[in-house]
């Protein structure tokens, strides 16, 4: 079984498995190919997979049990809750592929309660399970510059953590089983109120006869500024929405925030609000563009 003194001693690469090769997976992927671990991936469009293993060093296999089989971690980048139990569960399952002592690796956003479901099932069956959803989007992904969130315990981390790494800038255990997915609530709330404030600055600028580039210039270099305003103020303002985190998936996100502050009596008035425009923007044909999009709403409003 692969370990961190194996990892850091150059002995021994992992045996990986990857499941899920969309827009973040594909090159998360790819840069665990590049570290020299062998990657043997799954997709449920069959096409995606073909492109991946023409592109890298690695293999596909038909299912996700079969991907997973002999794999010292399973990691999986889906889209929602219902994803990812399908792709655990069931004869076809990464969980009936994986070898007890394996750790399976989430990095989907999904909710705290379906993580801690699958970590007690994964753990009935002596398989490791960390929840490490991502934030960084993209770029961040293409970069191998994610910052990664975990939850598990400190074992089935510490052994993860040197897999990860191939492409993360940072990567932190934040608790036991849910606590990273917790935390990407607390990353998704607080990046709904950054852009909505930023969509209101640039219009208000707009409105004032402003020049965006040079406003930004001066004012990021204050404390207004953020990754928000350094990646997407200029994007923003040139109102190019095509690149990033899309709307649709910002409001399952956001969904999945709320309904949590629900459980936990948490406030979240500035979310509630964002959401609600964000269904604004969906209303405008905007699901597929990205989260700055807030600023077409704003713009639509006059």
């Amino acid at each position: 079984m692969f370990n961190a003194q194996t990892r850091a001693e150059g002995e021994a690469m992992a045996k990986v498995a990857f499941l899920g090769l969309g827009v973040m997976g594909f090159p998360m992927a790819g840069h665990l190919a590049a570290r020299g671990h062998a990657v043997t991936v799954w997709n449920r469009t069959a096409a995606k997979a073909e492109a991946w293993v023409g592109q890298h060093s690695g293999q596909r296999a038909a299912t996700a049990a079969e991907a997973a089989s002999g794999a010292d971690f399973v990691l999986a980048c889906v889209g929602n809750d219902d994803d990812l139990r399908q792709v655990c569960l069931g004869a076809t399952g990464a969980f009936a592929g994986m070898a007890p002592g394996a750790i399976f690796v989430d990095h989907t956003t999904v909710s705290a309660q379906v993580t801690r479901e699958l970590s007690a099932l994964a753990a009935e069956k002596g398989l490791g399970f960390v929840d490490a959803p991502v934030s960084g989007g993209q770029a961040g992904a293409e970069n191998g510059v994610l910052s990664v969130m975990c939850g598990g315990s400190a074992a089935d981390y510490a052994a993860a953590e040197p897999v990860i790494a191939a492409y993360a800038r940072i990567c932190r255990r934040l608790g036991e089983s849910g606590a990273g997915q917790l935390a990407k609530m607390c990353n998704q709330i607080a990046i709904a109120g950054l852009v909505q404030g930023l969509a209101e600055s640039l219009h208000f600028a707009e409105k004032a006869g402003l020049e965006a580039g040079a406003l930004v210039e001066v004012i990021s270099q204050g404390a207004a500024g953020s990754w928000q305003m350094a990646n997407r103020a200029q994007t923003m303002a040139e109102n190019r929405f095509d690149f990033g985190f899309a709307v649709d998936w910002m409001r399952k996100d956001l969904g999945i925030c709320l309904a949590t502050a629900n459980e936990t009596g948490a406030s979240l008035p500035v979310t509630a609000l964002v959401d609600q425009f964000y269904k604004d923007v969906q209303k405008l044909g905007g699901g597929r563009w990205d989260t700055s999009s807030l600023i077409a709403r704003v713009r639509a409003l006059g």
